[in-house]
């Protein structure tokens, strides 16, 4: 990773987090087999890293593949597999000397063990980095996310011997996959679809969306850097009126 000029924004996110969506449609544009889009792709995700090291951001998360991504065609899934599979031989020794964390959230069970080896070596590897945290969210689901929290918190109540009618939001949220970071401040989703797919479904309640019709082989600095400057425009009120977030009252709760 080399450094690049800094750019200053007036309000920068803790946390982005990025729906990589356009790999298929890029490689058909450029008459190229579908892998080949996913291959450009994991090349933007180097940039991505080192983008979000220059502009300061901590945490960034990848929406690298869903619970539902199984449903694609058994040699594209293969291939994505294989693919992460040389991302995590080659690029962790890289994310540890630049000081990046790497975590992997999502169901880790239906993987392949060399795979969830692989994620375990990484993860340990860079657990005391803290220039960037990137997550990457692999057969990953928000649903399937909410479902396993709330399990685990049902389970912490009962072992308490207390009554489950006193589960808050607060319990649940402790077991998410994130729960150790801020919640993401901006989503950004490439490709042209306007829509979460199942992504963060709890964390991204009070998230800034940033759309865009490039697709995700095309991302670049600029293209992050315009998704900042928009996100920088926006006023973020949780709940409270515009005067008050003016007037610096913090009285409602985020």
């Amino acid at each position: 990773m080399s450094a690049q000029p800094m750019t200053h924004f007036s309000t920068t996110p803790r946390h982005v987090a990025v729906i990589m969506d356009g790999n298929g449609r890029w490689a058909y544009r450029q008459h190229l087999p579908r892998v080949a889009g996913h291959r450009r792709g994991a090349e933007v995700v180097r940039e991505m890293v080192q983008s979000c090291v220059d502009l300061g951001i901590a945490h960034l998360t990848l929406f690298a593949f869903s619970t539902e991504n199984w449903r694609r065609p058994a040699l594209e899934v293969r291939l994505l597999m294989n693919l992460f599979r040389l991302l995590l031989k080659r690029e962790v020794r890289k994310l540890h000397e630049n000081g990046v964390r790497l975590r992997i959230i999502g169901d880790r069970v239906p993987l392949e063990r060399d795979i969830r080896q692989l994620m375990e070596e990484a993860e340990a590897l860079t657990r005391n980095n803290t220039r960037l945290q990137l997550n990457l969210a692999v057969n990953y689901g928000g649903r399937w996310d909410i479902t396993q929290a709330a399990r685990a918190a049902v389970g912490a109540i009962l072992a308490n011997g207390q009554d489950p009618q006193t589960l808050s939001e607060q319990d649940i949220a402790k077991y998410l996959s994130l729960a150790e970071i801020p919640e993401p401040d901006l989503l950004i989703r490439t490709g042209g679809e306007e829509r979460i797919s199942n992504f963060l479904v709890w964390q991204l309640a009070y998230t800034e969306f940033y759309f865009t019709d490039t697709l995700w082989p095309d991302f670049d600095r600029a293209s992050l850097e315009h998704a900042l400057h928009s996100f920088a425009q926006r006023q973020r009120r949780f709940g409270r009126t515009g005067d008050q977030v003016l007037e610096g009252d913090c009285s409602v709760s985020d």
